[in-house]
């Protein structure tokens, strides 16, 4: 589908402790300008769990012992959707179609804009958001965060660990390795890079809560974030 983007949003960023209605205010309304200034143009987002997620985990943690990974792994794609609905109504006058909850399922996308959350445990919603880039035949990810940039290393851990603006498949796959783990902290699944590559997509990373330069990606213009693609 030309002229399509899809856009992991992270959870962290729609709910970091509460709902942050203004971000979501303001997101809305550049993806809205976005639209309209070329009308081909379509959106995928894909929504993360964040706080309702992180809180609804803990308590069932406090409240039995050794709760399943399985269970745990439920509550965080429920969040998801908690989100993914949010996210739908705010869009209501663009986004048409249900909320994706399977990326190989059968779905329609009548609008402009296409709302998807997370699907089962062992996936997250970066690997969501590559699958429905293949299936509808997108060429970028970008991925909403709350890291400004990748880095050679855990800066945390590593105070030599550089930002990058530019990384191939091979160099990120490398760094990041081929198995997921539910809450690891990478800026995307190794699962989701794995595909990518194969698929020659270009994924963006870049911290979700700067809208200009957001709205800088979306435009192809000058943005800070790191552009992770086929190696040059």
């Amino acid at each position: 589908m030309a002229n399509l983007t899809v856009v992991s949003l992270g959870g962290s960023i729609i709910s970091p402790d509460s709902v942050d209605h203004e971000f979501i205010k303001q997101f809305r309304k550049i993806v809205i300008e976005f639209l309209q200034e070329e009308t081909t143009r379509k959106l995928i987002i894909v929504t993360g769990g964040g706080a309702p997620a992180r809180n609804y985990q803990k308590a069932c943690r406090e409240i039995i012992e050794n709760p399943k990974s399985d269970d745990l792994d439920w509550i965080g794609v429920a969040a998801t959707h908690l989100n993914g609905q949010l996210i739908k109504a705010v869009f209501h006058d663009t986004c048409f179609d249900p909320l994706v909850t399977d990326p190989t399922s059968d779905i329609t996308f009548s609008g402009k804009v296409l709302i998807a959350a997370g699907w089962k445990p062992g996936f997250s919603s970066d690997n969501d958001a590559v699958i429905l880039a293949e299936r509808f035949g997108a060429d970028r990810v970008v991925n909403l965060s709350n890291i400004k940039k990748v880095y050679t290393a855990d800066p945390k851990l590593d105070p030599a660990a550089q930002p990058l603006d530019h990384i191939g498949w091979n160099g990120f796959r490398a760094m990041v390795g081929d198995v997921w783990v539910p809450g690891s902290n990478v800026p995307f699944d190794p699962i989701a890079a794995k595909k990518a590559s194969e698929l020659g997509l270009q994924v963006i990373t870049a911290e979700g809560r700067n809208l200009k330069n957001f709205r800088e990606i979306l435009i192809a213009g000058t943005f800070e974030g790191t552009t992770i693609g086929p190696e040059l």
